[in-house]
């Protein structure tokens, strides 16, 4: 598989917060972590992503262990995509500014132009990002998080605040670029 858990257990002080997870998702698959506050979801997809550390348990991602240092971690890093729930205001910049800034931190990057038509915001290549609406913010977001020709795109929470047609649209969006890739 793509991503490979086994017993996967962190802990925060006298809390539990990963209590054994194992998980094996293949190439092609949309997969989600559900559950309430507090549940560990952040923390996992956190370890995954490797930008936290593990206690202990077994994690393969992308045949990789997400925890590795130095230049083996620039080159995982260069392997994965992130959306994350919120971003930073860059409301000054174009469209194309940011995602053309962004491709200047991988190896490999797609065309900030071919990116912009892949998530749907042609129309607004040159407008700058504060005149967005919440929508194509998060079409942005996930522009920036594919920017980097990921094999593998992790997504926090990207429909938080979406009315149920926005959802439907942004999922449609994933499920669109998911079947270009595989």
């Amino acid at each position: 598989g793509v991503i490979e858990v086994r017993d996967l257990r962190k802990r925060y002080s006298a809390v539990q917060a990963v209590n054994g997870i194992d998980l094996s998702i293949d190439q092609g698959e949309i997969f989600a972590i559900l559950g309430p506050n507090g549940a560990g979801k952040t923390t996992s997809v956190e370890i995954l992503e490797g930008f936290r550390k593990r206690d202990s348990g077994e994690v393969r991602v992308l045949d990789m262990d997400p925890a590795v240092r130095g230049r083996n971690a620039r080159d995982f890093r260069d392997r994965i995509g992130i959306v994350l729930q919120t971003t930073s205001d860059a409301g000054d910049l174009t469209v194309k500014e940011t995602l053309s800034h962004f491709s200047g931190y991988y190896s490999k990057p797609r065309k900030a132009s071919e990116v912009i038509e892949s998530v749907g915001l042609g129309e607004k290549s040159n407008a700058l990002i504060h005149t967005l609406s919440g929508g194509q913010r998060r079409r942005l977001d996930v522009g920036l998080g594919i920017i980097g020709n990921p094999e593998l795109l992790f997504l926090d929470e990207p429909t938080t605040g979406f009315d149920p047609e926005a959802r439907r649209s942004f999922w449609e969006l994933i499920r669109t670029l998911r079947d270009r890739c595989t």
